[in-house]
């Protein structure tokens, strides 16, 4: 178990040195993003249908995730995909760290310096145990669906592999999946509980999201294609994509009982 850990912590650091910052930096920064705008709300003029402004930013990590799956595999997205959710609880404490410490927001000055104005930018930044909750396990749930399946759709593509239409076809599916989970498990653990959404609306809030998020993905693919077809031709992650190549081969022979 000790050696396992071990190997696992060694492969995890070869992985992040491996991927490039921007691409990692952006990750984390529309993670914490949309879990910090999930709080927010949009006032749409239709009682069946409910939004929240999240869906504004999480086609950009499901756009990382796709790339990251299409280049250095699902464990590897995923695996990311944990650092992430640790980073933004990291980030989480910090704010509501910061919302306990005395002091005065800028926006309080603004209007008319009412106490609640202060009152409610500490309770929104300090964040909300239950919206941190939903927000957590949704993504979690969603970063494996989304990586796994894209994954297993790109098995298909035998001929093609590299492809556009293999790249735009795992894409958009398990976009299209992991965006509906990610919001239908927010919508029930928290919208449905806390916000005193119907049923109807978690539903119908996360059809929407899925269809607004496959949009923003379907006008975004053509990018997350040239940036893979980019990371192969420059060999990016060659280091860490060697080791599993090697480590796969030590599997196989083992079972074989090769020596």
């Amino acid at each position: 178990m000790k050696q396992q850990l071990k190997n696992f912590l060694q492969e995890t650091k070869l992985l992040l040195s491996s991927v490039p910052p921007f691409t990692f930096a952006l990750f984390l920064l529309s993670v914490f993003a949309m879990n910090l705008l999930a709080n927010k709300s949009l006032d749409i003029p239709l009682e069946w249908l409910a939004l929240d402004c999240g869906i504004t930013v999480s086609w950009a990590s499901f756009l990382c995730m796709d790339v990251l799956t299409k280049h250095f595999g699902p464990k590897a997205a995923t695996t990311l995909s944990v650092i992430a959710a640790l980073v933004n609880l990291f980030l989480c404490l910090l704010l509501f760290l910061s919302s306990l410490i005395p002091g005065t927001w800028g926006a309080f000055y603004d209007f008319g310096e009412e106490p609640v104005i202060n009152d409610a930018l500490d309770s929104t930044f300090g964040g909300t145990w239950y919206v941190l909750l939903g927000s957590s396990v949704a993504f979690l749930a969603s970063a494996a669906i989304n990586n796994f399946s894209n994954w297993g759709i790109g098995k298909i593509f035998k001929k093609h592999p590299d492809g556009f239409l293999a790249y735009a076809c795992r894409s958009y599916v398990s976009t299209a999946v992991g965006q509906f989970a990610d919001n239908l498990i927010f919508a029930f653990i928290v919208s449905f509980f806390f916000f005193g959404w119907s049923p109807l609306q978690c539903v119908t809030c996360a059809l929407t999201g899925m269809v607004a998020e496959l949009l923003c993905e379907a006008a975004f693919s053509p990018l997350g294609y040239r940036i893979c077809r980019r990371w192969k031709r420059d060999g990016v992650g060659e280091q860490y994509l060697d080791f599993l190549s090697k480590k796969e081969q030590l599997y196989e022979n083992s079972d074989h009982g090769v020596e």
